[in-house]
Protein backbone atom coordinates (compact mmCIF):
# COMPACT_ATOMS: atom_id res chain seq x y z
CA UNK A 1 0.00 0.00 0.00
CA UNK A 2 2.93 2.02 0.39
CA UNK A 3 4.17 2.08 -2.77
CA UNK A 4 1.23 2.42 -4.10
CA UNK A 5 0.22 5.45 -1.91
CA UNK A 6 3.64 6.83 -3.07
CA UNK A 7 3.08 6.18 -7.04
CA UNK A 8 -0.16 8.24 -6.87
CA UNK A 9 1.24 11.70 -5.43
CA UNK A 10 4.52 11.77 -7.40
CA UNK A 11 2.83 13.40 -10.25
CA UNK A 12 1.18 16.29 -7.90
CA UNK A 13 4.44 16.72 -6.53
CA UNK A 14 6.54 17.04 -9.24
CA UNK A 15 3.70 19.19 -11.04
CA UNK A 16 4.03 21.28 -7.45
CA UNK A 17 7.75 21.65 -7.84
CA UNK A 18 8.35 22.63 -11.42
CA UNK A 19 5.90 25.32 -10.66
CA UNK A 20 7.89 26.07 -7.52
CA UNK A 21 11.15 26.02 -10.10
CA UNK A 22 9.39 28.42 -12.51
CA UNK A 23 8.36 31.46 -10.00
CA UNK A 24 9.62 34.41 -10.41
CA UNK A 25 10.80 33.51 -13.98
CA UNK A 26 9.90 36.01 -16.72
CA UNK A 27 7.53 34.60 -18.72
CA UNK A 28 9.08 34.03 -22.82
CA UNK A 29 6.73 35.90 -25.51
CA UNK A 30 6.59 35.24 -29.01
CA UNK A 31 5.96 38.31 -30.84
CA UNK A 32 2.94 38.16 -33.28
CA UNK A 33 3.45 40.29 -36.57
CA UNK A 34 0.27 41.62 -37.10
CA UNK A 35 -0.81 41.90 -41.57
CA UNK A 36 -1.81 45.16 -42.71
CA UNK A 37 -5.29 45.28 -43.92
CA UNK A 38 -4.77 46.22 -47.71
CA UNK A 39 -8.06 45.72 -49.43
CA UNK A 40 -9.32 47.87 -50.94
CA UNK A 41 -6.08 48.96 -52.37
CA UNK A 42 -7.51 52.26 -53.34
CA UNK A 43 -9.41 54.02 -50.10
CA UNK A 44 -9.69 57.81 -50.96
CA UNK A 45 -12.13 57.45 -54.06
CA UNK A 46 -14.43 54.78 -55.67
CA UNK A 47 -12.88 52.31 -58.24
CA UNK A 48 -14.30 49.82 -60.68
CA UNK A 49 -13.90 47.40 -63.37
CA UNK A 50 -10.06 46.79 -63.07
CA UNK A 51 -7.42 46.27 -65.75
CA UNK A 52 -3.35 46.46 -65.30
CA UNK A 53 -0.63 45.69 -66.97
CA UNK A 54 3.32 45.62 -66.39
CA UNK A 55 5.73 47.94 -68.34
CA UNK A 56 9.17 48.53 -67.58
CA UNK A 57 8.91 46.65 -64.06
CA UNK A 58 6.51 48.71 -62.34
CA UNK A 59 2.08 47.41 -62.47
CA UNK A 60 -0.01 50.26 -63.93
CA UNK A 61 -3.98 50.17 -63.07
CA UNK A 62 -6.44 51.16 -64.45
CA UNK A 63 -9.95 51.76 -63.23
CA UNK A 64 -13.28 52.95 -63.75
CA UNK A 65 -14.55 55.46 -61.25
CA UNK A 66 -17.79 55.23 -59.55
CA UNK A 67 -19.43 58.58 -58.12
CA UNK A 68 -22.72 57.72 -57.76
CA UNK A 69 -24.22 59.77 -54.81
CA UNK A 70 -24.99 56.79 -52.17
CA UNK A 71 -28.78 57.76 -52.34
CA UNK A 72 -28.34 56.58 -56.24
CA UNK A 73 -28.91 52.97 -57.43
CA UNK A 74 -27.24 52.69 -60.16
CA UNK A 75 -23.94 53.46 -62.25
CA UNK A 76 -23.02 56.94 -62.09
CA UNK A 77 -18.95 56.91 -64.18
CA UNK A 78 -17.88 59.99 -66.07
CA UNK A 79 -13.84 58.90 -66.17
CA UNK A 80 -11.19 56.31 -65.99
CA UNK A 81 -8.48 56.54 -63.48
CA UNK A 82 -4.59 55.03 -63.01
CA UNK A 83 -2.42 54.46 -60.67
CA UNK A 84 1.14 52.57 -60.22
CA UNK A 85 2.71 50.60 -58.06
CA UNK A 86 6.34 48.74 -57.67
CA UNK A 87 5.29 46.40 -54.72
CA UNK A 88 1.30 45.98 -55.27
CA UNK A 89 0.80 47.80 -51.52
CA UNK A 90 1.52 51.24 -52.03
CA UNK A 91 -0.30 53.22 -55.08
CA UNK A 92 0.81 55.98 -56.55
CA UNK A 93 -2.28 58.62 -58.45
CA UNK A 94 -2.04 60.35 -61.50
CA UNK A 95 -4.16 63.47 -62.95
CA UNK A 96 -7.50 61.54 -64.57
CA UNK A 97 -5.88 60.51 -68.07
CA UNK A 98 -9.18 59.81 -69.77
CA UNK A 99 -12.83 61.07 -69.52
CA UNK A 100 -16.16 59.84 -71.77
CA UNK A 101 -15.70 64.37 -72.95
CA UNK A 102 -12.72 63.03 -74.50
CA UNK A 103 -14.86 60.93 -76.91
CA UNK A 104 -16.51 63.30 -79.63
CA UNK A 105 -18.95 61.03 -80.26
CA UNK A 106 -19.56 59.52 -76.84
CA UNK A 107 -22.73 61.07 -74.18
CA UNK A 108 -22.19 58.95 -71.06
CA UNK A 109 -21.17 55.90 -69.09
CA UNK A 110 -17.21 55.09 -68.57
CA UNK A 111 -17.94 51.50 -68.48
CA UNK A 112 -14.96 49.19 -68.16
CA UNK A 113 -11.81 49.22 -69.80
CA UNK A 114 -8.24 47.87 -70.82
CA UNK A 115 -5.20 49.45 -71.68
CA UNK A 116 -2.34 47.76 -73.24
CA UNK A 117 1.14 48.50 -74.54
CA UNK A 118 2.27 48.15 -78.59
CA UNK A 119 5.56 49.38 -80.30
CA UNK A 120 5.47 51.96 -77.62
CA UNK A 121 2.34 53.34 -77.63
CA UNK A 122 -0.67 53.04 -75.00
CA UNK A 123 -4.17 51.84 -76.31
CA UNK A 124 -7.23 52.03 -74.40
CA UNK A 125 -10.09 50.28 -75.03
CA UNK A 126 -13.08 51.65 -73.40
CA UNK A 127 -16.97 51.17 -73.16
CA UNK A 128 -19.31 53.88 -73.40
CA UNK A 129 -22.65 55.05 -74.52
CA UNK A 130 -22.76 56.53 -77.65
CA UNK A 131 -24.77 59.37 -79.03
CA UNK A 132 -28.03 58.94 -80.93
CA UNK A 133 -26.07 58.84 -84.06
CA UNK A 134 -25.47 54.81 -83.30
CA UNK A 135 -27.80 54.22 -80.08
CA UNK A 136 -26.41 51.80 -77.43
CA UNK A 137 -23.15 50.96 -76.12
CA UNK A 138 -20.11 51.36 -78.43
CA UNK A 139 -16.18 50.49 -77.81
CA UNK A 140 -14.01 53.18 -78.66
CA UNK A 141 -10.42 53.44 -78.61
CA UNK A 142 -7.55 55.93 -77.09
CA UNK A 143 -4.12 56.25 -77.35
CA UNK A 144 -1.28 58.00 -75.66
CA UNK A 145 2.76 57.66 -75.42
CA UNK A 146 2.63 57.16 -72.03
CA UNK A 147 1.08 54.40 -69.83
CA UNK A 148 -0.33 57.35 -67.56
CA UNK A 149 -1.32 60.10 -69.91
CA UNK A 150 -2.80 61.63 -71.26
CA UNK A 151 -5.14 59.73 -73.71
CA UNK A 152 -6.80 61.28 -76.56
CA UNK A 153 -9.37 59.74 -79.40
CA UNK A 154 -7.52 57.45 -81.92
CA UNK A 155 -9.98 56.84 -84.68
CA UNK A 156 -12.60 60.14 -84.28
CA UNK A 157 -15.51 57.26 -84.05
CA UNK A 158 -16.58 54.14 -82.43
CA UNK A 159 -14.37 51.17 -83.59
CA UNK A 160 -17.52 48.73 -82.29
CA UNK A 161 -21.17 50.22 -82.29
CA UNK A 162 -24.25 48.14 -81.50
CA UNK A 163 -25.43 47.56 -85.11
CA UNK A 164 -22.11 45.37 -85.56
CA UNK A 165 -23.20 42.59 -83.47
CA UNK A 166 -26.32 40.93 -84.21
CA UNK A 167 -26.11 37.28 -81.91
CA UNK A 168 -28.45 39.12 -79.24
CA UNK A 169 -30.50 42.08 -79.81
CA UNK A 170 -30.00 43.81 -76.61
CA UNK A 171 -28.40 47.12 -76.77
CA UNK A 172 -25.85 46.87 -74.49
CA UNK A 173 -24.03 43.79 -75.78
CA UNK A 174 -20.91 45.82 -76.87
CA UNK A 175 -19.04 46.75 -73.46
CA UNK A 176 -15.88 45.12 -71.83
CA UNK A 177 -13.19 44.95 -74.25
CA UNK A 178 -10.22 43.39 -73.68
CA UNK A 179 -7.77 42.69 -76.02
CA UNK A 180 -4.31 39.95 -75.75
CA UNK A 181 -1.37 40.34 -78.23
CA UNK A 182 -0.70 36.29 -78.98
CA UNK A 183 2.88 35.07 -79.40
CA UNK A 184 3.08 35.89 -82.78
CA UNK A 185 2.07 39.40 -82.32
CA UNK A 186 -1.03 39.19 -83.37
CA UNK A 187 -4.01 41.33 -81.55
CA UNK A 188 -7.40 39.60 -80.01
CA UNK A 189 -9.96 42.26 -79.28
CA UNK A 190 -12.44 40.43 -76.59
CA UNK A 191 -15.61 41.97 -75.28
CA UNK A 192 -19.63 41.22 -74.76
CA UNK A 193 -22.32 41.26 -72.23
CA UNK A 194 -24.65 37.70 -72.71
CA UNK A 195 -22.54 37.15 -75.96
CA UNK A 196 -18.82 36.61 -76.10
CA UNK A 197 -17.28 38.24 -79.19
CA UNK A 198 -13.56 38.19 -80.70
CA UNK A 199 -12.00 39.64 -83.62
CA UNK A 200 -8.22 40.26 -84.82
CA UNK A 201 -7.38 43.72 -84.23
CA UNK A 202 -4.58 44.96 -87.44
CA UNK A 203 -1.43 45.97 -86.43
CA UNK A 204 -2.25 49.18 -85.73
CA UNK A 205 -4.81 48.28 -82.93
CA UNK A 206 -7.16 50.75 -83.56
CA UNK A 207 -9.27 48.57 -86.84
CA UNK A 208 -10.48 45.06 -86.96
CA UNK A 209 -9.17 42.73 -89.12
CA UNK A 210 -11.74 39.94 -90.22
CA UNK A 211 -15.41 39.22 -88.92
CA UNK A 212 -16.57 39.40 -85.24
CA UNK A 213 -16.84 35.91 -83.61
CA UNK A 214 -18.61 34.12 -81.38
CA UNK A 215 -17.53 31.96 -78.54
CA UNK A 216 -19.92 29.67 -76.54
CA UNK A 217 -19.22 29.77 -72.73
CA UNK A 218 -21.50 28.33 -69.74
CA UNK A 219 -23.57 31.53 -68.28
CA UNK A 220 -20.96 34.10 -69.64
CA UNK A 221 -22.34 37.41 -68.59
CA UNK A 222 -20.05 39.99 -69.20
CA UNK A 223 -15.77 40.79 -68.73
CA UNK A 224 -13.56 38.64 -70.50
CA UNK A 225 -10.24 38.44 -69.78
CA UNK A 226 -7.73 36.75 -71.69
CA UNK A 227 -4.22 35.61 -70.80
CA UNK A 228 -1.55 32.88 -70.92
CA UNK A 229 0.67 31.05 -68.72
CA UNK A 230 3.16 28.08 -70.32
CA UNK A 231 1.03 26.75 -72.91
CA UNK A 232 -2.21 27.78 -71.98
CA UNK A 233 -4.71 29.83 -72.91
CA UNK A 234 -7.39 31.05 -69.79
CA UNK A 235 -10.36 32.88 -70.78
CA UNK A 236 -11.77 33.90 -67.30
CA UNK A 237 -15.34 36.27 -67.58
CA UNK A 238 -18.21 37.58 -65.24
CA UNK A 239 -20.39 34.02 -64.84
CA UNK A 240 -24.43 34.75 -63.69
CA UNK A 241 -25.85 37.26 -61.90
CA UNK A 242 -25.26 38.55 -58.77
CA UNK A 243 -21.86 37.40 -60.98
CA UNK A 244 -19.62 35.33 -59.76
CA UNK A 245 -15.87 34.39 -61.80
CA UNK A 246 -15.52 31.59 -64.27
CA UNK A 247 -12.59 30.70 -66.85
CA UNK A 248 -12.52 28.17 -69.32
CA UNK A 249 -8.74 26.82 -70.95
CA UNK A 250 -7.75 26.76 -74.85
CA UNK A 251 -4.29 25.24 -76.36
CA UNK A 252 -5.15 28.38 -78.82
CA UNK A 253 -6.22 31.63 -78.62
CA UNK A 254 -9.36 30.89 -80.96
CA UNK A 255 -10.40 27.43 -79.04
CA UNK A 256 -11.79 25.47 -78.50
CA UNK A 257 -12.41 26.50 -74.93
CA UNK A 258 -12.83 24.13 -71.80
CA UNK A 259 -14.92 25.25 -69.26
CA UNK A 260 -13.14 24.63 -65.90
CA UNK A 261 -15.80 26.13 -63.49
CA UNK A 262 -15.95 28.95 -60.73
CA UNK A 263 -12.65 31.39 -59.97
CA UNK A 264 -14.07 33.53 -57.77
CA UNK A 265 -17.22 33.75 -55.81
CA UNK A 266 -19.79 36.60 -55.88
CA UNK A 267 -17.51 39.98 -54.55
CA UNK A 268 -18.78 41.16 -51.17
CA UNK A 269 -21.57 43.77 -51.85
CA UNK A 270 -21.57 43.93 -54.67
CA UNK A 271 -23.26 42.44 -57.79
CA UNK A 272 -20.72 42.82 -60.17
CA UNK A 273 -17.27 40.92 -60.36
CA UNK A 274 -14.75 42.31 -62.58
CA UNK A 275 -10.94 40.60 -62.96
CA UNK A 276 -7.77 41.48 -64.03
CA UNK A 277 -4.75 38.54 -64.21
CA UNK A 278 -1.35 39.49 -63.91
CA UNK A 279 1.91 38.55 -63.31
CA UNK A 280 4.80 40.45 -61.29
CA UNK A 281 8.14 40.01 -59.82
CA UNK A 282 7.23 35.93 -60.10
CA UNK A 283 4.03 35.98 -58.70
CA UNK A 284 0.56 36.03 -59.89
CA UNK A 285 -2.35 38.28 -58.71
CA UNK A 286 -5.99 38.27 -59.19
CA UNK A 287 -7.51 42.12 -59.25
CA UNK A 288 -11.32 42.51 -58.44
CA UNK A 289 -13.68 44.74 -56.60
CA UNK A 290 -16.28 44.60 -54.07
CA UNK A 291 -18.30 46.71 -52.26
CA UNK A 292 -15.81 46.85 -49.25
CA UNK A 293 -15.78 50.37 -48.43
CA UNK A 294 -17.94 51.05 -45.90
CA UNK A 295 -20.35 52.48 -44.85
CA UNK A 296 -21.18 54.07 -48.14
CA UNK A 297 -19.49 51.28 -50.54
CA UNK A 298 -22.02 48.96 -52.61
CA UNK A 299 -22.90 47.78 -55.89
CA UNK A 300 -22.59 51.51 -57.61
CA UNK A 301 -19.35 52.51 -55.26
CA UNK A 302 -17.23 49.81 -56.06
CA UNK A 303 -13.78 49.33 -54.52
CA UNK A 304 -10.43 47.49 -56.64
CA UNK A 305 -8.90 44.46 -54.53
CA UNK A 306 -5.85 42.42 -55.07
CA UNK A 307 -4.92 38.85 -53.93
CA UNK A 308 -2.71 35.72 -54.96
CA UNK A 309 -3.50 33.99 -57.95
CA UNK A 310 -2.44 30.29 -58.00
CA UNK A 311 -2.21 27.34 -60.33
CA UNK A 312 -2.22 23.41 -60.00
CA UNK A 313 -0.02 21.15 -61.41
CA UNK A 314 -2.31 20.47 -64.48
CA UNK A 315 -2.48 24.61 -64.73
CA UNK A 316 -5.52 24.84 -63.78
CA UNK A 317 -6.73 27.71 -61.56
CA UNK A 318 -7.35 27.20 -58.04
CA UNK A 319 -10.20 29.24 -56.65
CA UNK A 320 -8.81 32.69 -55.57
CA UNK A 321 -9.37 33.40 -51.48
CA UNK A 322 -10.68 36.82 -51.44
CA UNK A 323 -9.24 38.48 -47.98
CA UNK A 324 -8.94 42.02 -46.17
CA UNK A 325 -5.30 41.50 -46.14
CA UNK A 326 -4.65 41.20 -48.91
CA UNK A 327 -0.83 41.86 -50.93
CA UNK A 328 1.28 41.78 -48.05
CA UNK A 329 5.09 43.99 -48.30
Amino acid sequence: MQRLFMFCVLPFFISCQDMNNSVDKPVESKETKELSINNPVITDVFTADPAAIVHNDTVFLYTGHDIAPNDFNFYKMEDWLVFSSTNMVDWKSYPVPLKVDDFKWAKADAWAAEVIEKDGKFFWYVSVEHDDTKPGKAIGVAVSDSPTGPFEDALGKALITNDMTTATNIRWDDIDPSVFIDDDGQAYLFWGNTVCYYAKLKDNMIELDGEIKTIDLPNFTEAPWIHKKGDNYYLSYAYQFPEKTAYAMSKSIEGPWEYKGILNEVAGNSNTNHQAIIEYKGKDYFIYHTGGIQPNGGSFRRSVCIDELNYNEDGTLQRVIMTSEGIQK
